[in-house]
């Protein structure tokens, strides 16, 4: 089974780890008795299947990069839309098989005003028999975009255009965006 996002460094740290295993492995029937020799075994399969998982992540984290460039946001007030467009562009020494933006809106929600009852609502009995009604609302809005799935060389960029929708009610909006490449 070969994966496509492994790059040497990759493979060479499950090499490593399995013949750290196999050399356990050959240590363990050496001791005395059964229950020693599974027990070695199964240590070491732990010790190295975590070391050679925490390994792989570790490679993903820091020979997969990607930075973002030229990146502009614009609000469209007529069909209340917000569009982020930018560029993004391979850093690292790798090829990139795909990367995901994460964007996220945050309502700040400074200037508000203080309206009646803002900080008291009256329980009492209410004689037309308006209710008022208490829509939710919440304070971040969330999209995350595969960019490309196409794999992106070294040293390469290629756009990229991302469309969410811009709730009405926020003010003094903030914006948050992060890349994440693999």
């Amino acid at each position: 089974m070969l994966l496509p996002h492994f790059t040497i460094l990759h493979w060479l740290a499950v090499i490593f780890f399995f013949v750290l295993f196999l050399a356990i492995a050959i240590l363990a029937t050496k001791a005395q008795g059964t229950k020693m020799t599974l027990s070695m075994i199964f240590a070491g399969f732990l010790v190295t299947s975590f070391g050679g998982v925490l390994s792989i992540i570790i490679l993903e984290k820091y020979t997969k990069k990607a930075t973002l460039l030229d990146v502009e946001q614009r609000r469209i007030l007529f069909n209340e839309t917000f569009v982020l467009k930018g560029r993004v562009k391979n850093i690292g020494r790798f090829k990139l098989n795909y990367c995901k933006l994460e964007v996220k809106l945050i309502n700040n929600g400074f200037g508000k005003t203080i309206t009646k009852g803002s900080f008291f609502k009256s329980g009492g009995f209410n004689i037309f028999g308006a209710k008022e009604t208490k829509e939710k609302r919440p304070n971040t809005v969330e999209k995350n975009i595969v960019l490309f799935k196409s794999g992106l060389d070294p040293q390469i960029s290629k756009n990229f255009s991302v469309i969410m929708k811009f709730p009405p009610y926020f003010r003094d909006a903030s914006l948050r965006y992060k890349v994440h490449c693999h």
